[in-house]
């Protein structure tokens, strides 16, 4: 849910972190992903796959990004083979053959108000909080003007969900927007005072699997085996999402965080399901069209969407392949 509010280009440093085994495929090249941030309860569910692919023979090492925008010059360079994030701009302006595999999550943002406010309509002249100038919450404010017609007031910029709760709980603004974790936290606290507005859906990605197709292509047996992995363990938590807390390592960077993450790594990911962040089916052709949409929209994509190919942007051959496994 974080990739749009940290698609801010600024000063960062890589954390290298090595993971997998030495197994029979060893005569291979190490799968190199990048994430774009280190390892947190959002990304229980993705090391649990990377658990699964392991067993399955995949040889990997993670390098943790401290802003996407790192993560994808990682993968252009080829430093990286496989990064985190939705760089539909980058996919454009870029030479290289850049394409998704696989949405990780959609972009599940809310409108959280004061009780002044019932409508997304409510808003128009109001001032908002948001995360960043130009970031994600700009882009989806953008969106929202687009979609509903109107036009919002003043932004005013504070970094980060949390703090905007913070901002929000104290008085200093109506009307913000936060992740789904930070709107279930206001809500359960404090359900008199606040709203969720009605949002439209939003099928697009938040977090993405990218990779250089030509690479891809060369290395389908090591990407086939990663893509059938994340996408049993997104089945699998639709089904069940408890599975996430019992399938973590616990010697592994999930499992060494903070006992009050983990002990909460269930209820996340029950809310999460619920309000449908992960696409069972790994998003595929319905992500991709929604994507065109949304980016078009949201100024990172240039051209009508109705014009745009996804093939140009995805890479579906895998995920094909996995959902008939």
């Amino acid at each position: 849910m974080r990739s749009l509010i940290r698609k801010i280009t600024g000063f960062a440093v890589a954390l290298p972190v090595a993971a997998g085994l030495m197994l029979s495929s060893a005569q291979a090249e190490k799968l190199k992903i990048a994430l774009a941030e280190t390892p947190s309860d959002e990304l229980a569910a993705f090391f649990v796959a990377l658990d699964r692919a392991r067993a399955n023979g995949l040889d990997y090492e993670w390098t943790a990004f401290s802003d996407e925008e790192l993560a994808i010059q990682a993968v252009l360079s080829g430093q990286m083979n496989i990064g985190f994030g939705t760089p539909y701009a980058a996919m454009q302006r870029s030479k290289a053959p850049i394409r998704i595999i696989f949405q990780l999550s959609k972009l599940k943002f809310f409108p959280v108000t004061t009780k002044k406010f019932s409508d997304l309509k409510d808003l128009d002249g109001q001032p908002i909080l948001l995360h960043s100038r130009g970031g994600g919450t700009d882009s989806i404010a953008n969106v929202i003007e687009d979609k509903v017609g109107i036009t919002f007031g003043k932004r005013s910029y504070v970094p980060g969900s949390a703090n905007r709760v913070v901002a929000l709980v104290g008085g200093q603004t109506d009307a913000t927007i936060i992740d789904l974790a930070n709107k279930n936290k206001v809500i359960k606290q404090f359900p008199d005072k606040f709203n969720v507005l009605p949002m439209f859906e939003v099928d697009s990605s938040d977090e993405a699997l990218f990779a250089n197709l030509d690479w891809i292509k060369e290395n389908e047996e090591q990407v086939g085996i990663f893509v059938e992995a994340l996408l049993s363990v997104w089945q699998d938590m639709h089904e069940d999402p408890t599975i996430i807390r019992r399938e973590t390592d616990p010697d592994g960077p999930i499992g060494q965080l903070p006992p009050e993450i983990l002990d909460g790594l269930d209820q996340f990911y029950i809310d999460a399901v619920a309000g449908g962040l992960y696409d069972p089916n790994g998003g595929g052709r319905v992500a991709a069209a929604a994507d065109m949409e949304w980016y078009s929209a949201a100024g990172q994509l240039e051209g009508d969407p109705s014009t745009l190919d996804i093939e140009e942007f995805w890479y579906l051959a895998p995920l094909d392949a996995a959902m008939k496994k």
